[in-house]
C-alpha cells in the first residue's frame, strides 16, 4: 500500500505538470480530446480508487469512487448543482460513469481542489468508503489537493453529451511522461513563461479569496449592527424601567411616611385611651370594694337584728299571730336579698364579659375605642343600679326597725295580758329555733357566695395585669417599627447600588455579546460528528426502530447533511 501511494503520488505530479505545460502552449483552453487531460483524469480515477472498500449488495460486489464524491453535496451546498446535473444525464448508467462526469464538471468549475479538501478534512466520513491505509486517508491526499490548486488556472471546455464515459478503459499512457533531449533545451524559456503566468493566476486566486472574505465580513458587520440596535433598544427599555422604578420608590417613600405618621398618631391615641380606661377601671373597682364592705356591714347588722328578734320572740309568747306575720316579712326580706345577690352575680358576669371585650380591644385599637366607650356607659348604669339597690336596702332596714319597735310595744302589752300561756308558747319557740337554724344555714350559703365573689374580683385584678402586659407589648411594637425603618433605609441604599450595577452591566452587554458570537462561530467550526460502526448501530436513537437498508441509507444522508451545515 505504501509503494502504491508513492507511485500514484509521482504519477499525479507528472500528469499535473505535463497538463500545465501543454495548456500554456495552447493558450490555457483545453478540450475533451486533449491527451494530457484524459491521462490526468485516468490518474485521478486511480487515486480515488486506491484503498476503496468493496460494498456487497444483492446484485453483487460494487467498487465505485462515486460514493465518496456524493458526500461533497452534503458537506458543500455549492456542489449540489454538479450532483443533480450528473444524475439527470441519460447517457450515464453506471456509478463509474457518474464519477467521471462529476470530475469533469468540478474541473470546469475550477473547484476540484476545494471539494476534495472538504472530503479529506472529514476523514471520519471517508472511513466508511476507504481503508485506513488508502491514499485519501493519508497525508498524500493533502499533497494531491495542493497540486490540484494549480489547475484552477486552466479553462476546460468539456462536452459530456455523446461521450461514452461508462465503457472507457482507465489505462495510464507512460509515453507522455518520457522527456526528449530537445525538450530540455527549450525548457528554461517555458519555465519563465509559466512562472509569470503562475504569479498572475495566484494573484487572481488571492483576489477571489479576498472577495469571499470581504462578503463574509460584511455579513458579520450587518449582524453586529443588528445586535447593536437590539442592545440599544434594550438599554433604552432598561433606562425606562429604571425611571419607573425610581418613581415607584418615591411613591413608596411618601406612603411609608404617611403610614408612619398615622401609626404614631394611632399609638398616641391608644396610649391616652388606655390611661383613661385604667383610671375608670380603678374608680369602678374602688366603688365595688366600697359596695362589698357596705353589704358586709349590712349582713352583720342583720345578724344583730336576728339576735334581737330571738330575744323578742322569747318575750312575744302571746303574739304568735303577729310574730308569724313578722316572720313572713322577714322571709320576704331574705328573698329580696337573694334577688339582690343574684343581680350582683349577673353584674359580675357582665364585668367579666366587659374585661374580655377590653382584652380584644387592646389588639384592635380603633375598634376598641367604641367598645370601651360602650363599656364605660354600661359601668355607669350598673353603678347607678347598685346605688339604687343600696338605697332600697336602707329603706327596708328602716321599715324593719319600725316593725321591731311596734313589736316591742305589742310584746309589753301581751306580757301583761298573756301570762299563763307559757307552755304552748315554749313549744312554738322550739319550732322557731328550728326555723332560726335553717336561716343560719342560708346565711352560711350566702357567705360562700360572697367568697366566690371575692375570687372573681381577684380574677379581674389578673385581667388588669394582663392589660398592663399588653401595654408593654405595644411599646415593643414601637421598637420594631423603628428597626423596620432602619432596614428600609438600608434597602434603599442597596437599591441605589443595584441601579448603578445595572447601568454598568448595560455597557458590558454589547461587548460580551460580540465576544459570544465570535466564540459561537469558532465552536461551529470545531464541532464534528463521529460515525458508529454498522454492527453497533442496530436501532435508530430517535424512533427506536431497527435499521433496514433503506432506513440506514436515509439516516446516513440526514447525518451527512447535518455535518455539512455545521462545517
Amino acid at each position: 500500500m505504501m509503494e502504491e501511494r508513492a507511485n500514484l503520488m509521482h504519477m499525479m505530479k507528472l500528469s499535473v505538470k505535463v497538463l500545465l505545460q501543454s495548456a500554456l502552449s495552447l493558450g490555457r483552453s483545453l478540450d475533451a480530446d486533449h491527451a494530457p487531460l484524459q491521462q490526468f483524469f485516468v490518474v485521478m480515477e486511480h487515486c480515488l480508487k486506491h484503498g476503496l472498500k468493496v460494498k456487497k449488495s444483492f446484485i453483487g460486489q460494487n467498487k465505485s469512487f462515486f460514493g465518496p464524491l456524493e458526500l461533497v453535496e452534503k458537506l458543500c451546498p455549492e456542489a449540489s448543482d454538479i450532483a443533480t446535473s450528473v444524475r439527470n444525464l441519460p447517457e450515464l448508467k453506471t456509478a463509474v460513469g457518474r464519477g467521471r462526469a462529476w470530475l469533469y464538471l468540478a474541473l470546469m468549475q475550477k473547484k476540484l481542489a476545494d471539494y476534495l479538501k472538504v472530503l479529506i478534512d472529514n476523514k471520519h466520513l471517508l472511513s466508511e468508503f476507504y481503508e485506513p491505509e488508502a491514499l485519501m486517508m493519508e497525508e498524500e491526499g493533502m499533497v494531491i489537493v495542493g497540486l490540484l490548486v494549480g489547475l484552477n488556472v486552466l479553462d476546460a471546455n468539456l462536452c459530456l453529451k455523446g461521450e461514452d464515459l461508462d465503457s472507457q478503459v482507465g489505462v495510464i499512457d507512460f509515453s507522455l511522461y518520457l522527456k526528449d533531449v530537445q525538450d530540455l533545451d527549450g525548457g528554461k524559456e517555458h519555465e519563465r513563461i509559466t512562472d509569470v503566468l503562475d504569479q498572475k493566476n495566484y494573484v487572481e486566486e488571492l483576489n477571489r479569496h479576498l472577495s469571499c472574505t470581504v462578503g463574509d465580513l460584511q455579513s458579520k458587520i450587518d449582524g453586529l449592527e443588528k445586535t447593536n440596535s437590539k442592545l440599544q433598544e434594550e438599554l433604552s427599555a432598561a433606562t425606562d424601567r429604571i425611571c419607573s422604578l425610581q418613581e415607584e420608590q418615591q411613591q413608596l417613600r411618601e406612603q411609608n411616611e404617611l403610614i408612619r405618621e398615622r401609626s404614631e398618631k394611632s399609638v398616641e391615641i391608644t396610649k391616652q385611651d388606655t390611661k383613661v380606661e385604667l383610671e375608670t377601671y380603678k374608680q369602678t373597682r374602688q366603688g365595688l370594694d366600697e359596695m362589698y364592705s357596705d353589704v358586709w356591714k349590712q349582713l352583720k347588722e342583720e345578724k344583730k337584728v336576728r339576735l334581737e328578734l330571738e330575744k323578742e320572740l322569747e318575750l312575744q309568747i302571746g303574739m304568735k299571730t303577729e310574730m308569724e306575720i313578722a316572720m313572713k316579712l322577714l322571709e320576704k326580706d331574705t328573698h329580696e336579698k337573694q334577688d339582690t345577690l343574684v343581680a350582683l352575680r349577673q353584674q359580675l358576669e357582665e364585668v367579666k364579659a366587659i374585661n374580655l371585650q377590653m382584652f380584644h380591644k387592646v389588639q384592635n385599637a380603633e375598634s376598641c375605642l367604641q367598645q370601651k366607650n360602650e363599656a364605660i356607659t354600661s359601668f355607669e348604669e350598673k353603678n347607678n343600679q347598685v346605688m339604687s339597690s343600696m338605697k332600697q336596702m336602707e329603706e327596708r332596714l328602716q321599715v324593719s326597725e319600725r316593725a321591731r319597735q311596734g313589736a316591742e310595744e305589742r310584746s309589753h302589752k301581751l306580757q301583761q295580758e298573756l301570762g299563763g300561756r307559757t307552755c304552748a308558747l315554749q313549744e312554738q319557740l322550739s319550732q322557731l329555733h328550728e326555723q332560726c337554724s335553717s336561716l343560719e344555714k342560708e346565711l352560711k350559703s350566702e357567705k360562700e357566695q360572697r367568697q366566690a365573689l371575692q375570687r372573681e374580683l381577684q380574677q379581674e385584678k389578673d385581667t388588669s395585669s394582663l392589660l398592663r402586659a399588653e401595654l408593654q407589648q405595644v411599646e415593643g411594637l414601637k421598637k420594631e417599627l423603628r428597626e423596620l425603618q432602619d432596614e428600609k433605609a438600608e434597602l434603599q441604599k442597596v437599591c441605589n447600588e443595584q441601579e448603578q450595577a445595572l447601568q454598568e452591566m448595560g455597557l458590558h452587554l454589547s461587548q460580551s455579546k460580540l465576544k459570544m458570537e465570535d466564540i459561537k462561530e469558532v465552536n461551529k467550526a470545531l464541532k464534528g460528528h463521529t460515525w458508529l460502526k454498522d454492527d453497533e448501530a442496530t436501532h435508530c436513537k430517535q424512533c427506536e426502530k431497527e435499521f433496514s437498508i433503506s432506513r440506514r441509507k436515509q439516516q446516513d444522508q440526514n447525518l451527512a447533511k447535518l455535518g455539512g451545515n455545521h462545517l
